[in-house]
């Protein structure tokens, strides 16, 4: 089988599955270079006799505005204890504290939307713990074969290579040091590509980001859901050196405050959850302050906290600010909101499987119904994880139903030649990020959305006339890829005629309670992304 993606849920699922089972991972980069290495505030599971599975499902569906699907939600929340206790067995080393009859636990703190202190963490770098750990673990997988700076292109299904049957068998991949394609075939083959968020200007994430398993999902055939809720962290630091560097939303759970520039708080003007309300509200207050004020920042304090405390809790985050000359344990950190998280994604069943048989998708590109409108804090790892456990149980239960893959045509490139104009790429790469920032952010309008599908069109015609008469590159494949999720999340903005969670319209600024529990669903041939 092929799992095309090595963060948390690509790994966990392959160690989660049967060591007979031949695995092959393909990574963009390095194994640990994705989006969950960047993961600082941790995982979210009632592991507190003062919590309750009632109430962490209560806070999820609040958070979601009313778009998670119940089910969906109590589905993952119930396997979130199973899930940390996995990760402790092969030695995550999460934080501890020391319980009044000297006993040793695991400490749990408390994010924005969370009623209780419920998140599992290694201090303020869990994504870099969990996924370390995983690596070391699958590099001595005998059933496992890596391959690092692998990008896929696209996936290969029967019904494009004329069978009446439809499923999927394969991909073809590229080669980033070779800079060769070739075509994998595979019995079963499993999306855990992570989110979008590099269709944004400013993004926390990676550069590899770029939507490859969304892109790539829709063109085989493949729905895809609540694209317009994409997620704005309230809190990156601004600075021009720092490129995507995030404050997690933990510093706000330990007392962080909020500050204009004139050191006056505000968050407690626009919700009387202040700094601890969900992050669609906190980043639209901070939008807001900035653009009322015409100011390029805004400022998160801590400082009041003791320097240990701050140093203790917050030593990775401490650490890089001194490298950018901030103090934490002594002045405010300026910052401004930037694209996070991709909430919706391929639709996907409970065990991670697509509308295409032989397809599986799991982690941030799918769209569970978890997340809704709105993605609690610290939900994202563990949906990840839980989605890698029941795709392991539904693969190891069918894989062996799929015939071996049918004889694979290779690539074609009888018909291109080299580019002579990378500028081509770099100038579109840079454009469709300024649009989707400008007319798709944190505000929209019907006029912004129009604006932005018709260079979403232009752009995308542009790249696809580009695609077709020159050899791919990584930069090209993740071009044409963030286009094709640009028109999707666009599409998605102009049908959706509310404001909820995460999608705020200047024209449509009530939510439409008809829309309660309805997402938008987008269908391949009933819109030409």
């Amino acid at each position: 089988m092929l799992i095309i993606g090595s963060g948390a849920a690509g790994l966990s699922l392959a160690l989660r599955l049967p060591s007979e089972l031949r695995i092959a991972i393909l990574s963009k980069g390095p194994l640990t270079e994705g989006s969950s290495m960047y993961a600082q505030g941790g995982i979210s599971a009632v592991l507190d006799e003062q919590d309750s599975l009632d109430a962490h499902v209560e806070d999820t569906l609040e958070a979601g505005a009313g778009l998670s699907d119940p089910e969906a939600v109590r589905f993952i929340v119930e396997r979130a204890p199973e899930t940390i206790h996995w990760l402790m067995e092969r030695k995550v080393p999460f934080s501890t504290a020391r319980g009044e009859d000297g006993s040793e636990t695991l400490h749990l703190t408390r994010e924005g939307g969370h009623s209780h202190r419920r998140i599992v963490h290694a201090a303020d770098a869990t994504g870099r713990a969990v996924e370390t750990t995983l690596v070391d673990l699958i590099r001595r997988q005998d059933n496992v074969d890596l391959f690092e700076h692998h990008i896929a292109v696209d996936l290969i299904t029967t019904a494009k290579l004329g069978h009446a049957d439809n499923r999927c068998c394969g991909a073809y991949v590229l080669d980033l040091n070779a800079e060769r394609v070739e075509a994998v075939g595979a019995r079963t083959v499993v999306l855990a590509t992570g989110g979008a968020s590099k269709v944004y200007l400013y993004t926390s994430n990676p550069d590899g980001a770029t939507g490859d398993g969304i892109a790539m999902a829709w063109r085989a055939g493949c729905r895809v859901a609540n694209l317009e809720f994409n997620q704005f962290h309230p809190t990156c630091l601004y600075h021009p050196r720092a490129k995507s560097f995030l404050i997690s939303e933990a510093v706000r759970g330990e007392g962080g405050r909020l500050l204009l520039p004139d050191g006056e708080r505000f968050m407690p003007r626009f919700d009387s959850r202040a700094e601890l309300a969900p992050r669609d509200i906190v980043a639209r207050a901070i939008d807001h302050e900035m653009k009322r004020l015409g100011s390029e920042c805004l400022y998160l304090d801590i400082s009041h906290q003791p320097a240990d405390f701050i140093t203790s809790h917050f030593p990775t985050i401490h650490q890089r600010l001194l490298e950018f000359g901030y103090d934490m344990t002594r002045e405010p950190i300026p910052v401004v909101p930037a694209a996070h998280y991709t909430c919706g994604g391929v639709h996907v069943e409970l065990d991670g499987s697509t509308d295409v048989p032989g397809l599986y998708a799991i982690g941030e590109v799918a769209y569970t119904g978890l997340h809704g409108a709105n993605r609690l804090a610290s939900n994202s790892l563990l949906e990840c994880l839980v989605l890698a456990a029941s795709a392991s149980e539904r693969i190891a239960a069918t894989h062996d139903d799929f015939p071996p893959p049918p004889q694979l045509p290779a690539w074609d490139e009888s018909r291109v030649t080299d580019s002579d104009e990378q500028v081509v790429v770099t100038h579109n790469w840079s454009e469709l990020r300024h649009f989707m920032w400008d007319y798709v952010g944190i505000v929209r309008t019907d006029k912004r959305l129009a604006r932005a599908q018709r260079r979403a069109e232009m752009l995308k015609s542009e790249i696809q006339e580009y695609y077709g008469n020159f050899r791919v590159t990584g930069d090209l494949i993740e071009l044409r890829n963030l286009a094709t999720v640009a028109g999707l999340i666009v599409e998605s903005a102009r049908r959706r005629k509310e404001s909820r969670g995460l999608h705020y319209t200047l024209d449509y600024p009530e939510r439409d309670p008809k829309l309660d529990r309805i997402p938008t669903v987008l269908t391949p041939n009933s819109f030409p992304g």
